[in-house]
């Protein structure tokens, strides 16, 4: 069998549980998984026979993607920022629109060195190394409720930034450790932001396979995590420190006026390559008091 035929062939069987162009997208991703080649090499090699322990390997992930396992997880990596990094169900995977993030920040702040930098929520580390990466010396400490999700994370670290540090933190009860008020330049996150009642809107590979912690907020405090972030940013934030968040598409005047109520400058809502409101970001001035 060759590569082009085997590659047609898986998209034709993941037809029975995803659309025709999302089933072509994840054969090509465990097509170059299994034969380790990049895209490139997969087109060019097309006519190439695919080795037998490729063939061997499919029916399991196979069977795992028919059951809506996302892909991500099947693979157990994620790409972002050029970075391929380690996922698993304790951690979400990272999507293109959190790299809207990265690219605010560097925009605003490529070229400055010694930055201090936090990450509340890390997940499988990605902000974290993706700025340790982009910035010069700076210095980054990414924490996170749960105990798997950093393991996860220090495990990509050490592939692409040893330097970054990692502390287990419940962010809603408690400041991370040895961080003085006033310290940081840049604060960011992509906290919980999804609204209980929205969960008939989500994907059913998200609903059954994600952590939900990482996901849903009550209806009834959508920004609970956006006020705790807003308050921590006056806190250890310095004067003209930014303050960078993801936020529900559906809630950006409201995360926006959240940040002005507490006299964040500055304050702007900035769309995603979709056109959709995704980052909120506001700057710290010496007079804000903390409410």
């Amino acid at each position: 069998m060759t590569i082009r035929l085997f590659t047609t062939t898986l998209a034709l069987a993941l037809q029975a549980a995803y659309p025709h162009r999302e089933a072509e997208a994840i054969a090509t991703l465990v097509v170059e998984y299994l034969l380790d080649i990049d895209a490139l090499q997969r087109m060019m090699d097309a006519q190439q026979p695919v080795p037998a322990h490729a063939l061997a390997a499919l029916p399991p992930l196979q069977a795992r993607l028919l059951a809506h396992e996302p892909v991500q997880y099947v693979l157990g990596q994620a790409f972002f920022e050029d970075m391929t990094l380690e996922v698993t169900p304790a951690t979400l995977i990272p999507r293109p629109e959190t790299e809207e993030l990265v690219r605010v920040i560097k925009m605003e702040q490529l070229g400055r060195a010694g930055l201090k930098v936090l990450d509340v929520g890390t997940g499988s580390g990605c902000l974290a190394l993706a700025l340790a990466t982009a910035l010069p010396d700076a210095e980054v400490l990414a924490v996170d409720i749960s105990a798997e999700a950093l393991a996860v994370a220090r495990r990509n670290a050490a592939r692409y930034a040893p330097a970054v540090r990692f502390q287990q933190v419940d962010i809603l009860q408690e400041l991370p450790a040895d961080l003085a008020p006033g310290s940081l330049d840049i604060l960011v996150s992509n906290p919980p932001y999804v609204r209980e009642s929205e969960r008939p809107l989500m994907r059913e590979n998200v609903l059954a396979w994600e952590p939900a912690t990482a996901l849903f907020v009550p209806d009834e405090d959508p920004l609970l995590f956006y006020r705790r972030l807003a308050d921590i940013g006056l806190e250890l934030l310095g004067s003209g420190g930014v303050l960078y968040l993801e936020i529900n598409e559906a809630l950006g005047p409201e995360t926006a006026a959240l940040l002005q109520a507490r006299a964040y400058t500055d304050v702007r809502v900035l769309p995603d390559m979709f056109g959709k409101p995704r980052v909120v970001r506001g700057t710290r001035l010496a007079t804000a008091n903390t409410l």
